[in-house]
């Protein structure tokens, strides 16, 4: 071996390194993720050059090999190999223009880096080997270089020089070995290095071998850990769907069974390959907005760099699983980088369009749609509020209970519901209750039945909150049954006015002793014509606030004010007309009090005080009892 010469680092490296060791990788693993790819890249050189070039000295089986000697970690490969210049070229220096203001953006002081067109400028990755290295050896020969006594020998503990002679090597490629600091002992465990493998560099077209004891033949063999070939590069013709099932499982730890997926190649100067499914079971962690993870796993030339990227799809998505492989992405730098690259912005637009195509195919198959709008509906109503630019997209996709069933198993699409529509009808009426059986037994719907008029029924927690943002469809504007408008003519069909256009002198005396009795419980009290066999009603005014929004905003802790309901009798009810003719002050207030009480509970499904209604209920029951044993 000649005697070893040393050279100094370019300055620029010697900060880089400095960043790299301490900052600029978040995740240590990825040293292992970095080498394979430059391996990889290496036996890809070396095939082109075979092509365009007359050796006929041919590598047979490429490789990757991985292998733990004496705290060593070594990594080689048959590749093109390097020559003396070239390591120093390589490995000495950044022979790339803008180095300098690189490092001016990334700082030990500044590791959240925000300027995402340096991602993939610099090919760094080497040197992401010296975060869990003392000391970095690189034994290489390359394809150009006959004599095998020329092959070079660098070394470096990555400190500001390293070391280049020449020492004897048989083949072409080239070995690297890792002297691993004691506290990144973990990467000198062999199963932890084929996880690595798997997660980050499973989908590499070379093999990837490591070292195994064989029993039975009693010496070491190689074996591949790697599956080599990527699903999504394989012509879509050939694809089983089968296979298709059996990735899925593989990408998401069997989360249950995949509705529909989508694979696709989109080519061009921003090129990916994409294989997307929408899941039929919810991960339990989905609605953790703040941990929760989308389910797209991100590749650059089948390298696995990372999954749950905020920005890859909207949030409103996050169900989507699937892998994104692109070749207009460079292996990235850190995933803060990435997360705010411009290009990440572009396959967003993408991916969106792509999942709309799948969910609009979904809704084709009716069973499988309701499946999923049972585990990802809510999920999809966040969109009304976060993405307005597809919002007529979503609206299309809503599925709602509605009187038009009699059941809650059936779901009504925005598109069907507006064919139902009565003649005359110029609105979409909706309902929002605690649950479907509030819902479909509410006295807000009475009227909107004897017309024939559909109401849609809705009881999720954020329906609510949805309808601020869902006003129209199809220029059809929303209306909440249970809020009262003033124009009160909401409904052309209503041409019968009869009980509101009655003598007012007979009933002023009934509401007014109504509201002294009830006071600032309630608004206004107002006859209504839309009961029929519910005695009164609590609604609101058009402006003012929601029993379902206080309930929504009451879960943040804060006080609201109570709602000022209105409260509407329906003077055609025999309780009406009972109490009316009532002269008892006492008895005629417990009576009021209980209507307002079972108003109350039906609109908000509780009380603060249960037990004074059912002291309210009791006592009139007894006083009736009584009154019939006399």
């Amino acid at each position: 071996m000649v005697k070893k010469k040393s050279y100094v680092f370019q300055s620029e490296v010697k900060q880089l390194l400095n960043l790299m060791i301490h900052s600029l990788y978040s995740n240590k693993e990825i040293f292992l993720r970095e080498l394979i790819s430059n391996s990889s890249d290496a036996i890809d050189r070396l095939k082109f050059y075979y092509l365009t070039s007359k050796d006929i000295n041919k590598v047979d089986n490429y490789h990757i090999r991985i292998s733990i000697e004496n705290n060593i970690l070594k990594i080689s490969d048959n590749g093109i190999g390097m020559t003396k210049n070239e390591v120093i070229e390589n490995l000495g220096t950044i022979a790339k223009s803008g180095t300098k203001e690189f490092l001016k953006n990334i700082s030990i002081e500044n590791k959240s880096v925000t300027n995402s067109h340096i991602i993939g400028q610099f090919g760094v990755g080497f040197y992401s080997s010296f975060m869990v290295s003392d000391k970095v050896v690189v034994h290489t020969r390359s394809v150009k270089e006959l004599d095998s006594e020329k092959s070079v020998l660098w070394t470096s503990n990555g400190k500001g020089e390293y070391f280049i002679s020449r020492k004897y090597k048989d083949n072409i490629g080239t070995d690297i070995y890792l002297y691993i600091k004691k506290d990144n002992s973990e990467f000198l465990n062999e199963d932890r290095l084929k996880s690595i493998v798997k997660k980050y560099s499973n989908h590499i077209n070379i093999p990837i071998e490591s070292k195994f004891f064989d029993n039975k033949k009693k010496k070491f063999i190689w074996i591949k850990i790697n599956e080599s070939e990527a699903l999504w590069l394989k012509d879509k013709s050939t694809i089983s769907d089968e296979e298709y099932k059996n990735f899925y499982y593989s990408i998401t730890n069997n989360l249950g069974n995949p509705l529909i997926w989508t694979h696709n190649k989109v080519e061009g100067k921003n090129e990916y390959i994409i294989i997307l499914y929408i899941p039929d079971t919810s991960p339990w962690n989905i609605w953790n907005r703040d941990d929760y993870k989308n389910g797209i796993k991100l590749y650059v030339n089948r390298v696995f760099i990372m999954d749950g990227i905020k920005k890859i799809v909207p949030f409103y998505l996050r169900f989507i699983q699937g892998i994104v492989d692109t070749s207009f992405l460079s292996l990235n730098i850190s995933r803060e980088i990435l997360q705010d690259s411009n290009l990440i912005d572009k396959l967003r637009v993408s991916l969106t369009n792509r999942i709309f195509k799948m969910l609009e195919q979904l809704t084709l198959d009716k069973n499988k749609y309701i499946i999923f709008w049972k585990n990802f509906g809510n999920i999809l109503k966040e969109g009304l509020a976060e993405d307005e630019k597809n919002l007529y997209k979503i609206s299309l996709l809503l599925r709602f209970n509605s009187t038009y069933f009699k059941d809650s198993n059936n779901y009504t699409s925005l598109e069907d519901y507006l064919n139902r529509m009565q003649v005359g009808q110029n609105k979409i009426f909706y309902i929002i209750t605690d649950n479907y059986l509030s819902s479909y037994n509410s006295p807000h719907l009475e009227f909107y039945r004897s017309k024939n008029i559909e109401v849609l029924l809705m009881f999720d927690k954020i329906d609510e909150w949805m309808m601020t943002y869902l006003l129209d469809f199809k220029g059809i504007k929303f209306q909440s049954v249970s809020k009262k408008y003033n124009d009160d003519n909401i409904i052309t069909l209503n041409n019968k006015n009869d009980i509101l256009n009655l003598s007012k002198e007979k009933y002023t005396n009934l509401i007014n002793r109504i509201k002294d009795i009830l006071k600032d419980k309630v608004k206004d009290v107002k006859i209504t014509d839309k009961l029929d066999n519910f005695p009164v009603v609590l609604s609101t005014d058009s402006n003012e606030m929601s029993t379902q929004m206080l309930k929504l905003l009451s879960i943040t802790g804060k006080n609201f004010p109570k709602i000022n309901y209105l409260f509407e009798i329906n003077i055609n009810h025999l309780l009406i007309k009972y109490i009316s003719n009532i002269e008892d002050k006492v008895i005629f207030s417990k009576w009021v009090n209980f209507l307002y009480f079972q108003a109350l509970l039906i609109e908000s499904n509780n009380l603060e005080n249960s037990v004074e209604f059912v002291n309210l209920t009791n006592n009139l029951l007894l006083g009736m009892m009584f009154k019939e044993s006399i």
